[in-house]
This record gives structure tokens, sequence and C-alpha cells, in this order.
């Protein structure tokens, strides 16, 4: 299966909870967040998202919680 590739704006579209362009933009400047791509250096350097690791970063977010005892 062929790995699709998705803009910021296309995560914030399809994935809400993620948050807005500007904040994965944060998420990305204080190291934190879903695993990204960079095609170039500085700003002229366009960012992507691996559709597989935005599923796997809310993986591992997700709290299961304990059954009452």
């Amino acid at each position: 299966m062929k790995e699709e590739f998705l803009s910021p704006k296309q995560v914030a579209a399809e994935y809400p909870v993620l948050g807005s362009p500007s904040a994965l933009a944060e998420r990305r400047w204080r190291g934190e967040g879903p695993a990204y791509i960079k095609t170039g250096k500085g700003r002229a350097g366009r960012v992507f998202y691996r559709r597989s690791d935005i599923e796997g970063f809310l993986t591992e977010c997700t709290v299961i919680p304990r059954r009452a005892a």
C-alpha cells in the first residue's frame, strides 16, 4: 500500500483533535507531536506528515481508563 502524505492544513482538517496548522507548527517547534518530514532547511522547507505517523501518535496518546474496582 502506498504511503499517504498530508500537509499541516490537511492534518488539521482530518484530525481536529491535533489542532490548527499553527498549533501543529508550535508542537514541531517544541519537539512534540507526531513525526513529520521537512523538505528543506529553514522556513523554505515544506512540512508533511505521514498518515501512519499521525495514526501512531494518536494511538500512543490514547488513555485506557482502569475499570472501577
